[in-house]
């Protein structure tokens, strides 16, 4: 069976709702289905979560919130009435706004707003509803307990067809526990990965992942398959992609992501896998962020100073600021750091360091973005390096840093803020427009 998950965005009124009933019937193999809250209507709506939350905060300090759960129920009765369903959703919004006067927690409340859709879509249906409080488990101290989730999952969900709400579980009191926003991408992972699905069909707004940000790159080509590693690359490196926690359960068990669009189901969308034999493209995307700032640390025969690593990284550790990469020559290392933790605490670091370390000399560049080439096509082909810096040369760059790993997977550039978009439009020129 696979396991299908829509988004806020693809529920949020009775006309997504019906997309949303058409491509399930299309395939009968998808026979598990988890569900978001009702998303926006608008540009400039509320999503349902956000609304549940305000009503929550204002029942709390007797601020009332009887309006603002009107707003909740109206929704709800729109989509029940235009899906044409006798279900009487009337009673459990009773039961939800008893609750939240009478003093629920927050968790509880939000999840509320899944519970509900996945009730609405269970009965346009006609599949078996799930209480996802019975099978996603969490921990006393609020842990997902995935090995027991991904039991309790596969022991509930079986021969039938069933509709499960995202984003919430209970621990073992039955206390509703909530995941971080967007965790409805992790309930449909831990599903997938239960049921050892042949794919994890991931429903949204957008048709897949692209090769570019695409409010630099005017229409950047889509990416239509990507691997598990290519995707933490870019994610790391700023690209929008899935929750980085809905990506571990099915990546553990090998299940394929499939992200598809709600509103253009004939598009292929983007495929996840754990691997691929064949690359379309040397370079599978590119992505990146500012605000950085490098710290070049240079001592004589520093390479010989067989502590000098070791005291240089505790400053930064002792100092709460993270170090993200530590490029090297013989006599100096350039530490790349984010830029608001280091501010704050610049001054005590470079006096720890010239304690410490005892450097010949200190220097500190501003203003720093990285951007990520990543691409398992790389390690294949000879020359990307060059054609790399032929870009960036011809549009006039310069090159602050460069990374590369062992892995080939990906090469990590510094260059100047105000050159970081110029930078990925001439990446994306050279790699894609020149293979197209």
């Amino acid at each position: 069976m696979k396991v299908a998950k829509f988004g806020g965005s693809s529920l949020a009124d009775a006309h997504q709702c019906q997309k949303v009933i058409d491509i399930i019937k299309a395939d009968p193999k998808r026979r598990v289905i988890v569900v978001s809250a009702p998303g926006k209507r608008t540009p400039g709506g509320h999503k349902v979560t956000d609304m549940l939350y305000l009503t929550h905060q204002l029942a709390s300090i007797d601020m009332g919130g009887n309006e603002v759960f009107s707003s909740i129920a109206e929704r709800y009765l729109n989509i029940r009435n235009g899906l044409g369903l006798a279900y009487p959703i009337e009673d459990d919004l009773d039961t939800v706004k008893q609750a939240i006067f009478d003093g629920a927690e927050a968790d509880y409340c939000a999840s509320r707003g899944e519970y509900l859709c996945a009730r609405l879509l269970a009965a346009a249906l006609d599949f078996e509803f799930v209480d996802a409080a019975e099978i996603v488990r969490f921990t006393e101290a609020g842990d997902l307990d995935l090995a027991l989730s991904q039991k309790l999952a596969a022991k509930r969900l079986q021969e039938g067809c069933y509709v499960v709400p995202g984003f919430y579980g209970a621990d073992e009191a039955g206390k509703i526990v909530t995941f971080s926003r967007g965790g409805s991408d992790i309930t449909g992972s831990i599903l997938a990965a239960a049921l050892q699905a042949p794919v994890y069909e991931n429903w949204t707004d957008v048709s897949g992942f692209l090769a570019a940000d695409p409010r630099i790159v005017k229409d950047p080509c889509p990416i239509e398959v990507i691997t598990y590693e290519e995707l933490h690359e870019l994610s790391y490196m700023g690209a929008q992609v899935l929750h980085e926690d809905a990506v571990y359960p099915a990546r553990r068990a090998g299940v394929p992501i499939h992200i598809k669009n709600t509103n253009a189901p004939q598009e292929e969308g983007t495929r996840i896998v754990p691997s691929k034999d064949e690359h379309r493209h040397v370079v599978t995307g590119i992505s990146g962020k500012n605000g950085f700032m490098l710290v070049h640390v240079s001592k004589r025969h520093a390479a010989g100073d067989s502590g000098f690593l070791r005291r240089l990284v505790s400053v930064f550790e002792a100092n709460g600021c993270a170090v993200e990469h530590m490029p090297s020559s013989i006599d100096t290392v350039s530490v790349i750091v984010r830029e608001d933790p280091f501010r704050s605490r610049q001054k005590k670091i470079l006096e720890e360091i010239s304690i410490f370390c005892e450097p010949d000399a200190i220097q500190v560049q501003e203003d720093i973005a990285l951007l990520a080439v990543v691409g398992e096509g790389m390690a294949k082909r000879a020359g990307v390096a060059a054609r790399l810096f032929t870009a960036l040369g011809t549009a006039g760059i310069s090159v602050r840093m460069i990374l590369q790993g062992a892995s080939e997977l990906n090469i990590i550039l510094g260059v100047r803020k105000e050159n970081f978009k110029p930078a990925v439009q001439a990446l994306y020129r050279e790699f894609f427009k020149e293979e197209a």
